[in-house]
């Protein structure tokens, strides 16, 4: 089961969000994790935010033993994947935590749990800070608080120039960004598959689904500026979530884990950036004793007061 959901954005920008399995059904009464005694009846919601040139889809996996339990959406967000894709933007990021707000608020989501992966966890700690009353607790997937500076931004537009576009064949994408591609530091298919889902064909051949330009835009609202206050503001439970192999150091994220009101931490082993997409199991096991705590912790908030 798929299902497209069509919302409206900041400044009216079209977005697509999306559920991947039927949500559980819950009965008045029920304990379900995080549901108050007014929405007793719903299973509680989980946001998934995709990274830079990501997709909702790459959440599907992690969508469907969600449902188990929570209903869970995965947004394309401005700019990606099947949403609207602005020439002149805005991509900052007032507009995409602006976006992830009006998805939660429109699609009845709140209090939400956002779990977001490298940019999307940012705007998942920014809209924390923004709006407590629509985040109950946020997931961050290896993504740094620290300002990553002009080199990095000009080191993501030499790559981006590396793209041999467009490309023949799908084949030829997995084969590229999977082994070819000078980042890749050893052969890892899944990073390839990962690229494969963000190509679309086109007359000449294989492209991306995004703007290259766009991307360099987003980016740029936040590789120059560091991020720990924001992080500070985050009242709710929080993971720090990093790949061994990641971009997010262990001290980093350590030192994240300290800043936060309420902070947690978790590594995957012999996973690299992609956690949820390269170790999609190691990703479970990692990211599933904090919702279970969650769900405990909001059932011990129910229980009545002894006369």
């Amino acid at each position: 089961m798929v299902r497209r959901i069509d919302v409206t954005g900041s400044d009216g920008v079209r977005l697509a969000a999306w559920e991947f399995a039927d949500p559980p059904k819950e009965r008045a009464g029920s304990d379900s994790a995080g549901a108050d005694s007014a929405g007793a009846d719903r299973a509680p919601g989980v946001l998934l935010l995709h990274g830079l040139m990501g997709r909702a889809s790459h959440w599907a996996p992690t969508a469907r033993w969600l449902s188990e339990r929570y209903r869970a959406v995965g947004l394309d967000q401005r700019g990606h994947g099947r949403s609207e894709k602005p020439a002149d933007g805005p991509y900052t990021r007032d507009a995409y935590v602006a976006d992830a707000e009006a998805a939660i608020e429109q699609l009845d989501l709140g209090p939400v749990t956002v779990v977001g992966h490298a940019m999307g966890a940012l705007t998942g700690w920014q809209l924390a800070a923004k709006r407590p009353d629509l985040v109950r607790a946020v997931v961050i997937c290896d993504m740094r608080a620290s300002a990553l500076g002009a080199a990095s931004q000009r080191e993501w537009s030499d790559w981006f120039a590396s793209w041999p576009l467009p490309f023949a064949t799908l084949a030829d994408v997995r084969k590229w960004f999977g082994e070819d591609d000078p980042w890749v530091e050893r052969p890892n298919p899944m990073r390839g598959a990962f690229y494969a889902e963000v190509m679309a064909e086109t007359e000449d051949g294989w492209r991306p689904v995004f703007s290259r330009s766009q991307m360099l835009r987003s980016r740029a609202t936040w590789v120059y500026d560091a991020h720990w206050e924001e992080l500070a503001q985050v009242r709710c439970p929080a993971l720090v979530l990093r790949g061994l192999d990641g971009e997010l150091g262990r001290a980093e994220a350590q030192e994240m884990v300290r800043v936060l009101p309420r902070g947690q931490y978790a590594e995957v082993a012999d996973a690299g950036h992609l956690v949820h997409y390269d170790r999609p199991e190691g990703w479970r096991a990692a990211v599933e004793p904090f919702l279970e705590q969650l769900a405990e912790d909001a059932r011990g908030d129910r229980e009545p007061v002894a006369p």
